[in-house]
Protein backbone atom coordinates (compact mmCIF):
# COMPACT_ATOMS: atom_id res chain seq x y z
CA UNK A 1 0.00 0.00 0.00
CA UNK A 2 1.75 3.19 -1.08
CA UNK A 3 1.80 5.40 1.81
CA UNK A 4 4.59 8.71 2.78
CA UNK A 5 5.42 9.21 5.92
CA UNK A 6 4.93 13.06 7.16
CA UNK A 7 7.84 13.95 9.39
CA UNK A 8 6.97 14.09 13.16
CA UNK A 9 3.26 13.00 11.55
CA UNK A 10 1.25 10.23 10.57
CA UNK A 11 1.53 8.10 7.09
CA UNK A 12 -0.75 9.39 4.13
CA UNK A 13 -2.02 7.10 1.73
CA UNK A 14 -1.73 7.96 -2.28
CA UNK A 15 -2.18 7.20 -5.01
CA UNK A 16 -0.16 8.06 -8.30
CA UNK A 17 -1.32 6.57 -11.84
CA UNK A 18 -0.89 8.05 -14.85
CA UNK A 19 1.43 10.01 -16.98
CA UNK A 20 1.80 13.75 -18.32
CA UNK A 21 0.95 16.96 -16.48
CA UNK A 22 0.01 16.39 -12.62
CA UNK A 23 -3.44 16.84 -11.00
CA UNK A 24 -3.22 16.28 -7.66
CA UNK A 25 -6.53 15.52 -6.28
CA UNK A 26 -7.89 16.59 -1.94
CA UNK A 27 -10.72 15.14 -1.04
CA UNK A 28 -14.06 16.88 0.74
CA UNK A 29 -15.12 15.74 4.02
CA UNK A 30 -16.44 13.24 5.28
CA UNK A 31 -14.99 10.84 2.39
CA UNK A 32 -11.42 10.32 1.15
CA UNK A 33 -9.88 9.99 -2.17
CA UNK A 34 -11.62 7.22 -3.30
CA UNK A 35 -14.46 10.03 -4.26
CA UNK A 36 -12.41 11.57 -7.08
CA UNK A 37 -12.85 8.10 -9.17
CA UNK A 38 -14.96 9.51 -12.09
CA UNK A 39 -12.28 12.14 -12.85
CA UNK A 40 -9.40 9.88 -12.00
CA UNK A 41 -10.23 7.64 -14.36
CA UNK A 42 -11.12 9.67 -17.66
CA UNK A 43 -8.25 12.29 -16.75
CA UNK A 44 -5.47 9.33 -17.22
CA UNK A 45 -6.87 8.22 -20.23
CA UNK A 46 -6.93 11.69 -22.34
CA UNK A 47 -2.76 11.90 -20.72
CA UNK A 48 -2.65 13.65 -17.18
CA UNK A 49 -0.88 12.02 -14.00
CA UNK A 50 -3.50 11.81 -11.02
CA UNK A 51 -2.60 12.01 -7.87
CA UNK A 52 -5.27 11.57 -5.13
CA UNK A 53 -4.77 10.94 -1.29
CA UNK A 54 -6.34 10.19 1.68
CA UNK A 55 -6.26 13.07 4.25
CA UNK A 56 -4.86 12.27 7.86
CA UNK A 57 -7.80 10.04 10.02
CA UNK A 58 -9.87 9.33 6.66
CA UNK A 59 -9.71 6.52 4.23
CA UNK A 60 -6.70 4.47 4.93
CA UNK A 61 -4.49 7.29 6.09
CA UNK A 62 -3.36 6.98 9.80
CA UNK A 63 -5.88 7.42 12.34
CA UNK A 64 -3.52 8.28 15.33
CA UNK A 65 -3.31 12.25 15.04
CA UNK A 66 -4.52 14.69 16.94
CA UNK A 67 -4.09 17.84 15.59
CA UNK A 68 -6.54 18.19 12.46
CA UNK A 69 -5.64 22.30 12.14
CA UNK A 70 -5.26 22.96 8.62
CA UNK A 71 -1.51 23.58 8.94
CA UNK A 72 -1.04 20.24 9.79
CA UNK A 73 -3.10 19.37 6.98
CA UNK A 74 -1.29 21.63 4.70
CA UNK A 75 1.89 20.33 5.79
CA UNK A 76 0.78 16.62 4.82
CA UNK A 77 0.21 18.03 1.39
CA UNK A 78 3.75 19.67 0.80
CA UNK A 79 5.31 16.43 2.33
CA UNK A 80 3.48 14.22 -0.46
CA UNK A 81 4.34 16.57 -3.46
CA UNK A 82 8.15 16.67 -1.85
CA UNK A 83 7.88 12.75 -2.15
CA UNK A 84 7.12 12.06 -4.80
CA UNK A 85 8.80 15.35 -6.46
CA UNK A 86 5.78 16.92 -8.38
CA UNK A 87 6.37 19.56 -10.55
CA UNK A 88 4.41 22.14 -12.67
CA UNK A 89 1.47 20.87 -10.72
CA UNK A 90 -2.22 21.56 -10.60
CA UNK A 91 -4.29 21.46 -7.32
CA UNK A 92 -8.03 20.53 -7.22
CA UNK A 93 -9.15 20.56 -3.95
CA UNK A 94 -12.77 19.67 -3.46
CA UNK A 95 -15.21 21.50 -0.75
CA UNK A 96 -13.10 20.92 2.96
CA UNK A 97 -10.11 20.32 0.46
CA UNK A 98 -10.22 23.65 -0.56
CA UNK A 99 -8.29 24.87 2.51
CA UNK A 100 -5.56 22.90 2.06
CA UNK A 101 -5.32 24.64 -1.61
CA UNK A 102 -5.06 28.01 -0.21
CA UNK A 103 -2.63 26.92 2.73
CA UNK A 104 -0.14 24.90 0.61
CA UNK A 105 -0.09 28.07 -1.92
CA UNK A 106 0.61 30.58 0.55
CA UNK A 107 3.03 29.05 2.75
CA UNK A 108 4.55 26.25 1.09
CA UNK A 109 4.63 27.22 -2.50
CA UNK A 110 8.24 28.55 -2.25
CA UNK A 111 9.82 26.59 -5.07
CA UNK A 112 6.86 26.84 -7.33
CA UNK A 113 5.82 22.86 -7.47
CA UNK A 114 2.27 24.04 -8.07
CA UNK A 115 1.08 26.20 -11.04
CA UNK A 116 -2.51 26.78 -11.16
CA UNK A 117 -5.52 25.33 -8.55
CA UNK A 118 -9.15 25.08 -8.71
CA UNK A 119 -11.55 25.08 -5.69
CA UNK A 120 -14.31 22.96 -6.16
CA UNK A 121 -17.78 23.71 -4.03
CA UNK A 122 -15.33 24.49 -1.67
CA UNK A 123 -15.31 26.32 1.64
CA UNK A 124 -12.98 29.06 0.80
CA UNK A 125 -12.47 31.49 2.00
CA UNK A 126 -14.59 31.54 5.03
CA UNK A 127 -17.80 29.66 5.94
CA UNK A 128 -18.82 30.52 9.47
CA UNK A 129 -21.44 33.36 9.96
CA UNK A 130 -19.88 36.27 11.35
CA UNK A 131 -20.33 39.68 12.47
CA UNK A 132 -18.56 40.97 9.39
CA UNK A 133 -19.14 37.94 7.73
CA UNK A 134 -23.03 37.92 7.38
CA UNK A 135 -23.84 35.48 4.29
CA UNK A 136 -22.10 32.75 6.06
CA UNK A 137 -23.65 29.70 7.73
CA UNK A 138 -24.72 30.03 11.63
CA UNK A 139 -22.80 28.02 14.02
CA UNK A 140 -25.71 26.28 15.26
CA UNK A 141 -25.61 24.27 11.80
CA UNK A 142 -21.93 22.77 12.70
CA UNK A 143 -23.11 22.23 16.32
CA UNK A 144 -26.38 19.76 15.18
CA UNK A 145 -23.72 17.91 12.63
CA UNK A 146 -21.68 17.16 15.48
CA UNK A 147 -24.53 16.43 17.64
CA UNK A 148 -25.85 14.16 14.80
CA UNK A 149 -22.14 12.52 14.09
CA UNK A 150 -22.07 11.50 18.09
CA UNK A 151 -25.35 10.23 18.45
CA UNK A 152 -25.48 8.05 15.28
CA UNK A 153 -22.96 8.70 12.88
CA UNK A 154 -24.14 6.11 10.15
CA UNK A 155 -27.69 7.93 10.09
CA UNK A 156 -26.36 11.04 10.22
CA UNK A 157 -23.64 10.21 7.33
CA UNK A 158 -26.60 8.80 5.34
CA UNK A 159 -29.23 11.68 5.62
CA UNK A 160 -26.20 14.16 4.87
CA UNK A 161 -25.28 12.37 1.24
CA UNK A 162 -28.68 13.04 -0.07
CA UNK A 163 -28.26 17.02 1.03
CA UNK A 164 -24.48 16.37 -0.61
CA UNK A 165 -26.00 15.02 -3.96
CA UNK A 166 -29.33 17.13 -4.15
CA UNK A 167 -31.58 14.57 -3.72
CA UNK A 168 -35.26 15.68 -3.26
CA UNK A 169 -38.71 14.23 -2.35
CA UNK A 170 -39.37 13.70 -6.66
CA UNK A 171 -36.16 13.07 -8.23
CA UNK A 172 -32.31 11.73 -7.68
CA UNK A 173 -29.40 12.49 -9.32
CA UNK A 174 -27.59 9.62 -7.32
CA UNK A 175 -28.40 5.73 -7.37
CA UNK A 176 -29.35 4.64 -3.91
CA UNK A 177 -26.04 2.41 -4.25
CA UNK A 178 -24.28 5.42 -4.46
CA UNK A 179 -25.23 7.06 -2.04
CA UNK A 180 -24.75 3.52 0.18
CA UNK A 181 -21.44 3.26 -1.11
CA UNK A 182 -20.35 7.20 -0.26
CA UNK A 183 -21.41 6.59 3.32
CA UNK A 184 -19.15 3.36 3.06
CA UNK A 185 -16.30 5.48 2.49
CA UNK A 186 -17.22 7.82 5.22
CA UNK A 187 -17.57 5.47 7.66
CA UNK A 188 -13.80 4.41 6.99
CA UNK A 189 -12.69 7.64 8.68
CA UNK A 190 -12.10 8.41 12.34
CA UNK A 191 -14.95 9.51 14.14
CA UNK A 192 -12.09 11.61 16.25
CA UNK A 193 -11.03 13.00 12.53
CA UNK A 194 -14.69 13.24 10.98
CA UNK A 195 -15.80 15.58 14.40
CA UNK A 196 -12.66 17.54 14.72
CA UNK A 197 -12.84 18.91 11.11
CA UNK A 198 -16.29 20.15 11.20
CA UNK A 199 -14.57 22.64 13.77
CA UNK A 200 -11.74 23.25 11.25
CA UNK A 201 -13.30 23.76 7.93
CA UNK A 202 -16.22 25.77 9.60
CA UNK A 203 -14.43 28.19 11.32
CA UNK A 204 -10.82 28.85 9.38
CA UNK A 205 -11.07 31.79 7.86
CA UNK A 206 -8.52 31.78 4.72
CA UNK A 207 -9.98 35.47 4.07
CA UNK A 208 -6.37 37.34 4.22
CA UNK A 209 -4.58 33.86 2.94
CA UNK A 210 -6.74 33.75 -0.38
CA UNK A 211 -5.19 38.06 -1.14
CA UNK A 212 -1.84 36.78 -1.24
CA UNK A 213 -2.49 33.83 -3.91
CA UNK A 214 -0.38 34.29 -6.89
CA UNK A 215 -1.28 31.05 -9.44
CA UNK A 216 -4.08 31.15 -11.71
CA UNK A 217 -7.14 29.48 -9.59
CA UNK A 218 -10.34 28.23 -11.49
CA UNK A 219 -13.16 28.18 -9.22
CA UNK A 220 -16.66 25.81 -9.68
CA UNK A 221 -19.82 25.89 -7.52
CA UNK A 222 -22.98 25.10 -8.22
CA UNK A 223 -25.67 27.52 -7.49
CA UNK A 224 -27.65 24.63 -5.63
CA UNK A 225 -25.24 23.75 -3.33
CA UNK A 226 -27.54 23.47 0.07
CA UNK A 227 -24.35 22.32 1.72
CA UNK A 228 -21.28 25.14 1.39
CA UNK A 229 -23.80 27.97 -0.13
CA UNK A 230 -21.99 29.53 -2.43
CA UNK A 231 -22.15 33.32 -1.66
CA UNK A 232 -19.58 33.07 0.95
CA UNK A 233 -17.92 30.99 -0.86
CA UNK A 234 -17.21 30.57 -4.51
CA UNK A 235 -18.48 34.02 -5.10
CA UNK A 236 -16.58 35.74 -2.57
CA UNK A 237 -12.74 33.77 -3.15
CA UNK A 238 -13.22 35.31 -6.76
CA UNK A 239 -13.60 37.96 -5.60
CA UNK A 240 -10.44 38.24 -3.61
CA UNK A 241 -8.43 35.75 -5.57
CA UNK A 242 -6.18 38.06 -7.63
CA UNK A 243 -6.15 35.59 -10.46
CA UNK A 244 -9.46 34.07 -9.89
CA UNK A 245 -12.53 33.01 -12.54
CA UNK A 246 -15.54 31.80 -10.78
CA UNK A 247 -17.53 29.31 -13.00
CA UNK A 248 -21.21 28.54 -12.14
CA UNK A 249 -22.63 25.24 -12.67
CA UNK A 250 -26.71 25.68 -13.04
CA UNK A 251 -28.49 23.57 -10.49
CA UNK A 252 -25.61 21.96 -9.51
CA UNK A 253 -25.63 20.58 -5.51
CA UNK A 254 -22.82 20.27 -3.28
CA UNK A 255 -21.43 16.96 -4.92
CA UNK A 256 -20.77 17.84 -8.84
CA UNK A 257 -17.94 15.85 -8.89
CA UNK A 258 -20.45 13.06 -9.48
CA UNK A 259 -23.93 15.00 -10.16
CA UNK A 260 -21.81 16.93 -13.02
CA UNK A 261 -18.42 14.80 -13.71
CA UNK A 262 -18.54 15.16 -17.35
CA UNK A 263 -18.65 19.52 -16.90
CA UNK A 264 -15.86 18.98 -14.08
CA UNK A 265 -13.80 16.75 -16.28
CA UNK A 266 -13.85 19.20 -18.90
CA UNK A 267 -12.95 21.76 -17.21
CA UNK A 268 -10.07 20.30 -15.79
CA UNK A 269 -8.54 19.10 -18.76
CA UNK A 270 -9.41 22.18 -20.57
CA UNK A 271 -7.87 24.44 -17.68
CA UNK A 272 -4.55 21.87 -17.16
CA UNK A 273 -3.33 21.74 -20.44
CA UNK A 274 -4.31 25.75 -21.06
CA UNK A 275 -7.11 24.37 -24.03
CA UNK A 276 -5.18 21.83 -25.39
CA UNK A 277 -6.98 19.01 -24.49
CA UNK A 278 -10.90 18.51 -24.66
CA UNK A 279 -13.03 15.87 -23.15
CA UNK A 280 -16.26 14.42 -24.75
CA UNK A 281 -19.40 15.28 -23.09
CA UNK A 282 -19.84 11.94 -21.90
CA UNK A 283 -17.56 8.76 -21.41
Amino acid sequence: MPTIKVKNGPEIYYEDVGQGPAIVFIHGWPLSGAMWEYQVVPLIEAGFRCISYDRRGFGRSCKNPSDYSYSALGADLAALLEELDVTDATLVGCSMGGGEVVEYLTRHNKTRRVVRAMLVSSIVPFLLKTPDNPDGVDIGVFDEMIAGLRTDRPGFLTDFAEKFFGVGMLSSPVSMPMLAANCEVAMTASPIATLACVRTFSATDFRAQCKAIDVPVLIIHGDSDATVPIDPTGSCAAAIIPQAELKIYSGAPHGLFYTHRYDLNRDIAAFVSEGRVALPDAA
